[in-house]
């Protein structure tokens, strides 16, 4: 809880984090004051005007090279500059996520009858995506569908902005969880043993999973996906965002991805890895724009192995 963790830090930090918590409330409040449409355009627009001047941009260009190394600079720029709005539409949009479900009209739904299947079948699967555009959204499908899910992520650092992100979920119905460490791992297992699927998040850097390939160039990819469905000898589902015009999205139950078992676990499980990993690289292909882009996806090698920056916004 938010009061046990300030106790370990000192009181700077713990006023710190209030303050920011309080700053967090209050946007919160003014993009649901102001309405779905609003906040979303405002925050495009704020990121579109700010993102491309901070020193996360160098970042964004770099892995743009990485994944596309023969786009025109030009178009790489543009490109980098559209996901920043991208971003900021997402982050602003989080505020009023309980206007974003599959009631509201403004989310298309593709493979339903997958989703319905695993329903009717009370049998766990292993939900699996990248960052692209609001995933929230899809949280919201899962929710709506009526799976028993449980949704992980990553607690925040500020445990009072941490809660408020959890109760902002929980409006439209979403049960997040954030494993850590074993108790973490065993609460998963458990989960899934009572019938409970899990969805995860695979598109970011794993420094001790298994190495695998993501648009050409060599990644490490969290295992847990992998490992969960082989356990319980169950598919994973792959799910995607599309972000269409007007605040509408269009959510996607993709063909399932069922993992060989050959007696060789570890190979198994990085043949999942792979597997996964391509799925997600398909989806960036189709919508680049889509995607996170300001994290550092790939080992630090290949980012040294870049040639000197072509671009002033790549050398900044």
């Amino acid at each position: 809880m938010p009061g046990e963790d300030a106790r370990r830090v000192s009181f700077r930090q713990d006023l710190i984090w209030r303050l920011e918590a309080a700053a967090f409330a209050g946007f919160i409040g003014l993009m649901r004051l102001i309405g779905l449409e609003a906040a979303s355009n405002f925050g495009g627009w704020v990121l579109r005007k700010l993102g491309p001047k901070t020193g996360t941009h160098r970042t964004v260009i770099r892995n743009l090279r990485i994944a596309f190394p023969d786009m025109d600079p030009e178009e790489r720029e543009r490109l980098a500059i559209a996901q920043w709005e991208q971003t900021g539409r997402t982050f602003a949009e989080t505020a009023v996520m309980d206007q974003l479900t599959p009631a509201s009209g403004r989310i298309d739904i593709v493979g339903a009858d997958r989703l319905e299947a695993i329903r009717a079948s009370r049998k766990p699967v292993v939900f699996v995506s990248g960052h692209m555009a609001n995933i929230e959204t899809m949280a919201a499908v899962l929710v709506a569908s009526g799976v028993p899910v449980q949704v992980t992520y990553r607690a925040a650092n500020n445990p009072y902005v941490d809660r408020q992100i959890v109760a902002a979920r929980a409006r439209y119905g979403v049960r997040l969880f954030a494993p850590k460490g074993g108790d973490g791992a065993r609460e998963l297992l458990a989960g899934m043993a009572r019938g409970e699927s899990v969805a995860l998040m695979n598109d970011q850097k794993f420094s001790e999973g298994p190495e695998v390939i993501f648009f050409g160039q060599p990644v490490n990819a969290a295992p847990g996906p992998s490992r969960l469905a082989l356990r319980f000898g169950t598919i994973v589902q792959p799910m995607s965002v599309v972000r269409l015009p007007g605040v509408r999205f269009r959510v996607t139950a993709h063909a399932p991805i069922e993992l060989e078992q050959t007696g060789d676990r570890q190979a198994d499980i990085k043949a999942g890895v792979q597997a996964i990993t391509s799925f997600i690289e398909d989806r960036v292909r189709e919508n680049p724009v889509d995607w996170f882009w300001v994290h550092k996806r790939w080992p630090d090698r290949v980012y040294a192995a870049l040639d000197p920056a072509p671009s002033a916004a790549d050398s900044a």
